[in-house]
């Protein structure tokens, strides 16, 4: 059957709702089980799960079109670099960006000559990797503030420890590190990026209550 010489239905309709259940369910464990719990960021749910669709749904579609491997990489590499213009992604969530994508494309474009096995096990891999590097060897994720410094005596090196403790005491962040950006002579002031774990954010709140 068909409306306006375009196919109601046909055999890729299956096969389009197999693969994306399998991106589904791998992309949920990256993101909600693993990526989530550590981060605690929901706008990146969000962000994540609409462009492992969107990607997944564009590289099917055209590859019904069979542009080709070179289209297909040059796709990923499109998708790979984006910016959201008004703020900066970190390039942990930037990793994730990377990965999600990744899935989306191998999920999307896997052909005859590529096993279900083969399938199950790249996004397997991916899933290990990731629950590795976050859960079993438990990197810590550093954030990082930009402040306007107006004590510009405490910026030499010899103060180093002046500084982070009146940085603590101003902020009540347990800080890691500090680095001294553009300073301003005229005015006393300096731009300081400091360093923290937020995980070390919480165990401090707890002592203190």
């Amino acid at each position: 059957m068909e409306l306006f010489e375009i196919p109601l239905y046909d055999d890729d309709f299956i096969k389009l709702s197999f693969r994306y259940l399998i991106n589904f369910i791998f992309s949920f464990i990256l993101i909600r089980g693993i990526y989530y719990p550590t981060s605690k960021r929901k706008d990146y749910l969000f962000t994540y799960f609409m462009i492992s669709t969107v990607v997944f749904l564009i590289c099917f579609t055209l590859k019904k079109f069979e542009l080709g491997l070179g289209m297909a990489l040059g796709l990923f590499a499109i998708f790979g670099i984006l910016r959201y213009r008004t703020d900066t992604i970190p390039i942990k969530e930037m990793t994730y960006l990377f990965v999600v994508i990744g899935m989306a494309v191998i999920n999307a474009l896997a052909n005859k000559k590529m096993s279900i096995a083969e399938v199950v096990l790249a996004n397997t891999l991916l899933l290990t990797i990731g629950y590795i590097l976050e859960k079993v060897w438990l990197l810590k994720h550093e954030t990082r503030k930009n402040i306007l410094y107006d004590r510009i005596e405490y910026i030499k090196p010899e103060h180093y420890d002046a500084l982070k403790t009146d940085l603590e005491s101003r902020t009540g962040l347990v800080i890691n590190r500090i680095e001294v950006g553009k300073l301003d002579l005229l005015r006393d002031t300096a731009n300081v990026r400091i360093y923290y774990y937020d995980h070390d954010q919480l165990r401090n709140y707890e002592e203190r209550v």
